[in-house]
């Protein structure tokens, strides 16, 4: 953990005690009031998730007085919402082909959101906090589960969308059927939408053409014509593509629809300024009128890194796609959640009782951690969440021998899309809650979640996760299969089975 000044300390304890005075126990509470017991607002927590960077001499002692003075804050999790799911579906196909992914690109919580979730959905337009957890093998290990989930909504339920899409036709999407799957991704969007949408089409390789101005949806014969007119060019101007996705949807906002742009690209830039961060600078005008990004992955080469980031840092998600079928989740069963939105700048923040956890670890979420501060500043970014998302942090922890009582609070912070209003909602677990053996008493789902996020920890690391090995993560996504009837784990099991054979 940093050094911070002795003060700030002081202030911190302060903080600390005065919440703890306040607390309530409600699930969910109004903004401004006190979080549940442990749910203090204190500064930024250290780096006790991932280890802390490496240091030496007189940082070692400065980071070591600084967690003899503030081991309180050292309980606080924060971290932005992500439903980025890319980094499963592009290891996914990699696998298949017979490669393994380099460690960085595999993501942990991209693994995990990737899978279905048993959460109870709200009966607002907030999010319900669930919290489970079970014991692992190992004397005094734990997993934690915190998953946050919104209401969902039907297709034709949603608000009507301002569509921009902004479709990569450089040279490197003459792979064989690459441009054909982004032509079939955009002829089943098209046919989803409904009579108050409008589309957009620009493509761009060493420059951008506006292919087709904002048209009614209704107008599909057009649309359609548009996209049969995408063809291979050369470069890969990815910023001058996105500059002039933004500008055209900036002309055509609407206050009442959900304005999107939609990213079709393999992330290859080669022209132009090729970082997310001067690419998102030249937009920052545009992206600033609620216009949010959906990034759409294709292709056996893929700039997975530039992809995320842009997602990441441009209000929106990115998405994978190898296939007709993946084409098809995105763009039809998961319309509404991928178009609309039912939170903005969405922050979760996770307090650890001291007297029961001794230590604690968020899996994954590395590049979207926040200061302890910044949950409840509104200015700073969080994620932005559709209809019927679920997001899921699992959190490996050692409880102290014989301790009892509660043991973490996690709450939500969100905007309303519109009002910009915030609200939060909380809810609290105790160590009595946790189920007693992981693999025998927890739940089907939660199990399936740990088997994920064991599978990216071993390509990322070459190690599993709660004592259990790639061979027995296998096995447990084969039995998992069967009592959850789900073609996705099944598929799980047979993906962590090659990956083995490939090391």
């Amino acid at each position: 953990m940093k050094s911070r000044p002795l003060a700030t300390a002081l202030a911190v304890i302060a903080l600390l005690f005065a919440a703890a005075c306040g607390g309530s126990s409600a699930e969910k509470g109004a903004v401004g009031q006190p979080m549940p017991e442990s749910g203090k607002q204190v500064p930024r927590p250290s780096l006790a998730e991932t280890g802390g960077p490496a240091t030496s001499g007189v940082e070692d002692s400065e980071a070591d007085a600084a967690r003899q003075r503030d081991t309180a804050v050292e309980q606080i999790s924060t971290f932005a919402l992500d439903v980025d799911t890319a980094s499963y579906g592009y290891s996914r196909r990699i696998i298949q082909e017979g490669r393994l992914p380099e460690p960085g690109q595999v993501r942990p919580e991209e693994f995990v959101n990737s899978f279905a979730q048993d959460y109870r959905e709200p009966d607002d337009d907030g999010f319900t906090v669930h919290m489970d957890g079970a014991r692992a093998p190992g004397n005094g290990a734990a997993l934690l589960r915190v998953g946050l989930q919104t209401r969902s909504a039907a297709a034709e339920a949603r608000r009507p969308a301002n569509l921009t899409f902004v479709v990569d036709v450089s040279g490197s999407m003459s792979e064989s059927g690459r441009l054909d799957l982004v032509r079939e991704a955009l002829h089943k969007l098209v046919d989803q939408l409904g009579p108050g949408d409008q589309v957009s089409i620009v493509a761009f390789s060493d420059r951008a053409d506006v292919l087709l101005s904002m048209t009614p949806a209704t107008d599909r014969d057009r649309l359609h014509a548009a996209v049969e007119r995408l063809a291979i060019g050369q470069s890969t101007n990815l910023e001058e593509g996105l500059t002039s996705g933004y500008a055209e949807a900036a002309t055509s906002f609407r206050a009442v629809a959900v304005n999107r742009v939609i990213l079709l690209s393999d992330g290859l830039a080669n022209v132009g300024d090729t970082t997310w961060q001067g690419i998102l600078a030249r937009v920052e005008e545009a992206a600033g009128k609620k216009i949010t990004l959906l990034c759409v992955g294709v292709g056996r080469d893929y700039g997975d890194q530039l992809m995320e980031q842009l997602a990441d840092n441009g209000d929106g998600a990115a998405v994978y796609v190898s296939s007709v079928d993946d084409a098809r989740k995105v763009f039809v069963e998961q319309l509404a959640t991928n178009l609309d939105l039912r939170a903005r700048d969405a922050k979760a923040q996770v307090v650890f009782n001291p007297s029961v956890v001794e230590s604690y670890r968020l899996i994954g979420y590395e590049n979207r951690q926040l200061a302890t501060e910044d949950f409840r500043d509104d200015a700073k970014d969080g994620g932005e969440i559709g209809p019927g998302h679920s997001v899921t942090a699992l959190y490996e922890v050692r409880l102290r021998g014989g301790a009892s009582g509660q043991l973490a609070t996690a709450t939500v912070r969100w905007q309303d899309p519109d009002t910009r209003d915030p609200a939060e909602a909380t809810r609290s677990l105790a160590a009595g809650d946790l189920a007693s053996s992981l693999w025998r008493e927890s739940a089907p789902r939660f199990q399936v979640d740990v088997v994920a996020v064991g599978f990216a920890e071993y390509l990322r690391a070459g190690e599993g996760i709660a004592g259990a090995n790639p061979k027995e993560l296998a096995a447990h996504a084969t039995r998992l299969a069967a009592s959850t009837e789900d073609p996705a784990v099944t598929e799980l099991a047979t993906l962590i089975e090659k990956a083995m054979s490939l090391r």
